[in-house]
């Protein structure tokens, strides 16, 4: 029997329509300022999808498109233009930033209220304390994916391959929260020869490395929930983390790649904005 697809459109459709709701009832204007240094064509589809969500909750949307030759100096005190401007209710800076800024650094800028990403310091350490507002955006996405399973977390083995800021760290946090018992496995892991074992033993398996077929289907323990958050490209198909006609016969649950965690993280992006100021 073939595992239940996770699909991210569907749940996304109900989160905005909750939003569009709660903002309506609060008769507040909300603005989104979104910064973009350069064109990029990843971002350039991505701020596209952010525009339509506003639009749909009623959101206003502010493209601010700067120079590709912006310095860093001057990224700082736009954005610290943004901070201080009350109309602003919330500011995402667009990646990838050319290469002469520090993206790390440009976080640690926007004002923590108006963090829309949950990715400055002060709002990731919300989140070690279980006390966040808003969660990174791709993190959260994983969440309510597994969270529609109706799964209980406690005492079940959860493994997480990739330990990046965005996904991995938060995600293992938040399932640990849930009282979900958490392996967090990366190159290393790989290099050491253990990584199938580490999946294999997964009941909750979310894998974001951005390596096509890095997880192999026969690795998935049988009744799995399997949340594979990679983009690749393979030839003209997108194609995730892990071999999905393989994992799709022995998982329970399975977001299919595109159509899962994607649709989904333009609304975490509005979630955040409305609980930071709601």
């Amino acid at each position: 029997m073939l595992a239940k697809l996770l699909e991210g459109k569907p749940l996304g459709d109900r989160i905005k329509e909750e939003l569009r709701q709660k903002i309506a009832a609060s008769g507040r204007k909300l603005t989104l300022a979104s910064v973009q240094v350069g064109s990029n064509p990843g971002s350039d589809v991505y701020i596209k999808s952010q525009k339509r969500a506003a639009e749909l909750l009623g959101i206003e949307y502010q493209l601010h498109t700067l120079d590709k030759e912006t310095g860093q100096a001057q990224l700082v005190e736009f954005i610290g233009s943004l901070n201080t401007n009350a109309s602003v209710n919330g500011i995402i800076l667009q990646m990838p930033l050319p290469a002469h800024i520090d993206h790390k650094a440009m976080r640690l800028h926007i004002a923590p209220g108006k963090d829309v990403e949950g990715m400055h310091p002060l709002n990731l350490g919300r989140l070690v304390f279980g006390k966040a507002k808003v969660l990174p955006c791709t993190a959260a996405s994983v969440m309510e994916l597994l969270n529609s399973t109706g799964i209980d977390y406690a005492g079940k083995e959860a493994v997480i391959v990739g330990h990046s800021e965005i996904v991995g760290k938060p995600v293992s946090l938040l399932l640990m929260e849930k009282l979900a018992t958490v392996t967090v496995c990366h190159i290393g892991t790989s290099r050491a020869g253990k990584l199938q074992d580490h999946v294999a033993r997964a009941e909750i398996l979310v894998v974001a490395v951005g390596k096509a077929g890095v997880i192999k289907g026969e690795w998935i323990r049988e009744g799995a929930a399997v949340v594979d958050v990679g983009m690749n490209r393979a030839g003209e198909r997108l194609v995730g983390d892990v071999e999905f006609a393989a994992a799709e016969k022995r998982a329970a649950w399975i977001t299919p790649v595109p159509g899962g965690v994607g649709p989904l993280t333009v609304t975490m992006l509005m979630r955040n904005l409305v609980e930071a100021n709601l």
